[in-house]
């Protein structure tokens, strides 16, 4: 017969994954011999099984529960349900994954009207009697029945303005039982039925309901942002109840053995007296400082001291406590390692290795790679965000914080940010073309789009707040307005962008600088010291390169040469040979570019100081690049000599249906042999210049040709490439060497990757284009129905932005596999956003990538990712 239930004695912390986290320390604390009420925990297996039997708990864990109550009775010498001395129990959930307030207490259950009046009686107190018992119908009727808070805090405002008082602690015993009967009449009036009397029935609702807190929306939404699988289900903690509302000499408490905000050593904290622990948590009351419990309970105060010493000691960092004092006895709830601002993880993983509690590898491991985003971007002003309420929500593309005037086109972007006004880009979307405008802006909005849209992929490159896909937004882009919220916002209208979760306010929130603490280098050079996987970055400008080498690139993984064709006056010759009708046509236009892209390329290569450089060749459809607007045309008919009608007819000429899979990548160079030539020569004139000036630095361009799915096209393109090269190499009698590889984002390509390895140095993982290839999804439209695949549990993350290890990341190692033997000089990195995501980066260190690349400022996390992906593989 299966276990689904364990006693505290029967458990200890290893057994996290069975018994949860607070289940898990629970029965540790219990063993360390620390004042615990004692129960039991329902495991997370049986969690899976209620989901496994239709949300029933089977008779089996039924009859498992009742004799672990048996068992707490024992030891309690209380009878649950009786009526002389009663055993009242907190039920309460505990996943494996700390997941704070995310899933739901119920406490003093046990309780009817009977035992009520008994425990009023034998305790002399009936003030707390009765308030154990309003409490519990109103957490069962809220959590269990799911009846609503609300409708109970109206019955309390109601009584409080009734008896002139503002506390609850100020409402006698008879005000509390009026109440308790208010809040069953309530009960009945939503759910049909009386309020259960029956202790058993009450423990069995409640441990479903808990069971069924596993898939609530907020915990679904929790675990999608932290990784944190469905599959693991959540334990139940029933522990026998420590009352700290019985009077002024008990109370309760939240206290940490750090300050969680900065990480300085010292005990940081909250208590409230005559008060139950959700009081604490849920703001009903002022708390005090938890140094005043010193005065109110000195001997508590020097036990709690000591116990938090053995806890820090014993986990080996910092504590989250909760407890309560009984008539001046303590008695210890919970602990786990507390939750912490990125700035404080830093501080303590330094501080714990200074004094001998960890090691350095241990300290890497300890931080979460996500959490350092919130050093390196600007954050709103934590008191004016507490105050503010979103209009709304969509996806976090670019995190860090931003506020301004709205504008709707680039050019309006760098015109009003010109004259130094702060600007939101908003559009329905955004294309290369609107690049000078992002540049310009504090932060982009766009309608349509996700993860791994043009607005997001590019905001995260330049450090830029980014919030996409925001479908509430009704948009009218040709008179300069949208309506959000019911309110319509016009160009000069004020609004609020979180980057890190996608709300949008209305209004100006002020921002604050990120700081970057100084243990931030120290963790960064251990982190570097244990990873075996180098980190490149995606970079596109020499700013964004030197950013990007400021936190730590090795090179650049991805530069995206398409985005270079907007600067300046390039964008004029760019169209010109879009027009051309000849080959020779063609390279005039190209030769206006060519000097240009030169330049472009001599400062990157000089922002990396002979580190690698990857550059991909023209990759979008030309139809990103041809003017929109008449006057735009009107010029460019008249610089090729043409009419508008015959500019317009070209234009039309270029539309596809499906442009993304399209006349792009690779295939353009195929029909226009002259690009990749002139690309060809900027990259290798470029280089040639930059290694004369620089002798010791190893210049070694690599081209990356884009989209290819079949050897014969990169055999084609990298034929006029090396030609090219060569020849211009041998012209200025330089011994440069460099690299042809080629971009792997067509699921043929890795199917075929041993042909393919024949004829390329290198291969890059663009895992942006080969997710939606091998999924068969826009990555722009994914948005409009992942909710309906996380709602039906067929996903549970977005496949853009935490790379799919089971279908894309098998392309991925069949790729590695087959194209190394064939070409053992082979190397092999992945530049899709994926590159910087701490999960990915743990996946592609275990197939063997040399590198990854990320944006600028997910470099860090990748350094920090990438060090903890080789500290568990060697510790494995």
């Amino acid at each position: 017969m299966a276990k689904w239930v364990y006693m505290f004695t029967e458990g200890n912390a290893d057994m996290r994954n069975l018994l949860g986290g607070k289940g898990a320390n629970l029965a540790e604390m219990t063993n360390l011999g620390l004042p615990v009420p004692q129960g039991f925990t329902v495991t997370t297996e049986a969690c899976t099984q209620y989901y496994e039997d239709g949300r029933q708990i089977n008779d089996e864990i039924m009859a498992q529960i009742m004799e672990a109550i048996d068992k707490m009775e024992g030891i309690t010498g209380k009878k649950f349900g009786d009526k002389e001395n009663p055993l009242l129990v907190s039920v309460r959930s505990g996943a494996r994954a700390s997941m704070p307030g995310m899933m739901d207490t119920i406490l003093n259950l046990g309780l009817n009207e009977e035992v009520v009046e008994t425990l009023a009686k034998a305790s002399g107190n009936p003030r707390w009697a009765w308030d154990c018992y309003r409490r519990f119908i109103q957490m069962f009727s809220d959590v269990v029945m799911e009846v609503g808070k609300k409708y109970f805090e109206e019955l309390i405002d109601k009584m409080k303005e009734e008896k002139g008082v503002k506390l609850d602690v100020e409402l006698d015993a008879d005000d509390l039982k009026k109440l308790a009967e208010q809040f069953k009449a309530e009960y009945k009036e939503k759910i049909g039925e009386d309020f259960p009397t029956d202790p058993k029935v009450q423990l069995m609702e409640a441990v479903k309901a808990v069971f069924r807190s596993w898939d609530n929306p907020r915990a679904n939404v929790y675990r999608r942002d932290n990784d944190i699988p469905y599959s693991w289900g959540t334990a139940v903690n029933v522990q026998m109840m420590a009352f700290g509302n019985m009077g002024d000499d008990c109370g309760t408490g939240v206290a940490f053995t750090r300050d969680p905000a900065t990480g300085e050593n010292g005990l940081f904290g909250e208590f409230l007296t005559n008060a139950q622990g959700e009081d604490v948590v849920a703001g009903v009351r002022t708390p005090m400082h938890i140094s005043e419990m010193e005065q109110k309970f000195p001997e508590a105060f020097t036990q709690f001291k000591e116990v938090c010493n053995t806890l820090e000691t014993h986990y080996r960092d910092m504590q989250d406590m909760e407890f309560t004092v009984e008539h001046g006895k303590l008695y210890m709830l919970q602990t786990r390692n507390g939750k912490r601002t990125a700035q404080a993880a830093l501080k303590i993983a330094c501080d714990l290795v200074d004094e001998g509690m960890r090691t350095e590898e241990e300290a890497v491991a300890m931080i979460d790679p996500r959490n350092l985003d919130t050093l390196l971007h600007p954050q709103f002003d934590a008191a004016a965000l507490k105050a503010a309420t979103p209009m709304a929500k969509a996806l976090g593309a670019s995190p860090g914080a931003a506020c301004g005037k709205v504008v709707f086109t680039a050019d309006d972007a760098v015109e009003w940010a010109a004259r130094g006004e702060k600007v939101i880009l908003v559009r329905l979307e955004t294309s290369p073309e609107d690049i000078t405008g992002m540049k310009s802006a504090q932060g982009i909005l766009t309608v349509r789009g996700g993860m791994t849209s043009h607005a997001a992929v590019v905001a995260r490159g330049m450090g830029t707040c980014c919030v996409s896909g925001c479908g509430d937004i009704t948009m009218d882009e040709a008179n300069k307005k949208f309506t959000l919220g019911g309110k319509e916002f016009h160009e000069g209208d004020a609004i609020s962008l979180d980057g890190s979760t996608g709300a949008i306010y209305d209004g100006i929130i002020p921002t604050v600088d990120a700081t970057i603490a100084g243990e931030f280098g120290r963790i960064m050079g251990w982190a570097d010291k244990y990873r075996t996987m180098k980190v490149r970055t995606n970079a596109d400008t020499p700013a964004d390169a030197k950013k990007a080498r400021e936190l730590g690139a090795e090179g650049i993984g991805l530069c995206r040469t398409e985005h270079m064709f907007f600067e300046g006056n390039r964008i004029d010759a760019f169209r010109e040979m879009i027009c051309a009708e000849t080959v020779e046509e063609r390279e005039a236009a190209l030769a206006k570019i060519l000097p240009e892209q030169q330049g472009d390329f001599e400062k990157l290569y000089e922002a990396l100081e002979g580190n690698p450089v990857t550059i991909r060749f023209l990759d979008p459809p030309l139809h990103e690049f041809v003017p929109t607007e008449e006057e735009d045309i009107k010029k460019l008919a008249d610089a090729q000599g043409k009419t508008v009608d015959q500019i317009k007819a070209i234009i039309d000429s270029l539309h596809e249906f499906n442009p993304m899979m399209g006349h792009r990548g690779c295939r353009l160079a195929v029909t226009y042999p002259e690009i990749a030539k002139m690309q060809t020569s900027a990259v290798i004139r470029a280089a040639i210049n930059v290694k004369k000036a620089h002798p010791d630095w190893n210049v070694k361009p690599e081209i990356m040709i884009p989209l290819v799915g079949d050897i014969k096209e990169l055999k084609y393109v990298k034929k006029f490439v090396v030609e090219t090269a060569d020849a211009e190499i041998a012209a200025a009698g330089s011994d440069l060497e460099y690299e042809v590889g080629t971009m792997i984002e067509i699921p043929r390509a890795a199917l075929t990757a041993d042909d393919i390895a024949k004829e390329a140095d290198f291969f890059c993982f663009g895992t942006n284009d080969l997710t939606q290839m091998t999924y068969g999804f826009s990555r722009d439209d994914a948005g409009k129905f992942l909710d309906a695949y996380y709602d039906a549990k067929i996903f549970e993350n977005d496949p853009f932005a935490k790379l799919d290890q089971v279908g894309v990341g098998k392309l991925m190692k069949m790729a590695i596999e087959l194209g190394k033997p064939v070409n053992p000089n082979l190397h092999v990195g992945i530049c899709g956003e994926h590159g910087g995501d701490p999960s990915s980066v743990e996946f592609c260190d275990s197939i063997g990538l040399d590198y990854v690349s990320c944006s600028p400022f997910r470099v860090p996390i990748a350094r920090l990712a990438a060090a903890q992906a080789a500290i568990a593989k060697k510790n494995a």
